[in-house]
């Protein structure tokens, strides 16, 4: 019952005129020549590889896609936060060796 509650029913016959004399297709299209920039990763998104498995319900393909995002997404910002530890004790280590 609720799966239908979306589906509208269609008693005109209407049907869409597709007689038109040309389509897009059929037009000649210049040739695009721009070039794509470069696209900045993160240093291990890099050599990530996504895995095509069983086909499974909608539902839970959702809820595995949001984990993985979040896990994702969570390794990035500890990423993030290690990189910025980092820098920022080697600026104090540089800065405690001005004064020594």
């Amino acid at each position: 019952m609720a799966k239908n509650r979306n589906k509208k029913k269609r008693t005109d016959s209407t049907a869409m005129d597709v007689t038109s004399e040309q389509t897009v297709a059929d037009l000649p299209q210049a040739m695009d020549t721009s070039e794509s920039a470069a696209i900045n990763t993160p240093h291990g998104a890099a050599n990530r590889k996504t895995k095509k498995g069983v086909q499974m319900k909608r539902s839970k393909n959702v809820r595995k896609m949001k984990a993985i995002e979040k896990a994702i997404s969570q390794n990035e910002k500890s990423l993030e936060k290690i990189l910025k530890s980092e820098t920022k004790s080697l600026r104090t280590q540089s800065a405690q060796r001005l004064y020594d």
